[in-house]
C-alpha cells in the first residue's frame, strides 16, 4: 500500500512521517481492498486539521478528518475514524453478498 504524508502550514518531521505511516499502514487489516492512504497534516490557528484520504479498489474514496492541539492525537484519532469507516464498508459488503 501507498502512503503519501504532505504538511500545510508545518514541516512534517521524519518522527511525525513515521508516526503517521505506522498507523496508515495498519488499514489493510480492516480492508484489503486498500491501495493508497494520502495523509495532509495542517497547522491551523486553533492547532493541527489532519486529514487522510483512503482509496479503496471498487469503491468511493474514504476520508477522515480530526482537529485538534496535539497532532499525535489527530493522528491516533483520524487513524480509528477510518478503521471504522473501513470495518463498515467491509461489513456491508459482506452482508450484501449473503442477501444478494
Amino acid at each position: 500500500m501507498e502512503i503519501t504524508v504532505s504538511g500545510r502550514h508545518l514541516e512534517v518531521t521524519d518522527p511525525i512521517r513515521q508516526y503517521n505511516q505506522e498507523k496508515a499502514g495498519r488499514l489493510p487489516r480492516f480492508f484489503d481492498r486498500v491501495h493508497r492512504c494520502e495523509a495532509v497534516l495542517d497547522k491551523t490557528a486553533e492547532g493541527f486539521e489532519v486529514e487522510w484520504i483512503i482509496h479503496v479498489a471498487k469503491a468511493d474514496v474514504f476520508v477522515a478528518k480530526s482537529r485538534g492541539m496535539d497532532l499525535y492525537a489527530c493522528i491516533d484519532d483520524v487513524a480509528a475514524k477510518a478503521e471504522r469507516q473501513l470495518t463498515d464498508h467491509k461489513e456491508k459488503i459482506k452482508n450484501h453478498h449473503k442477501h444478494g
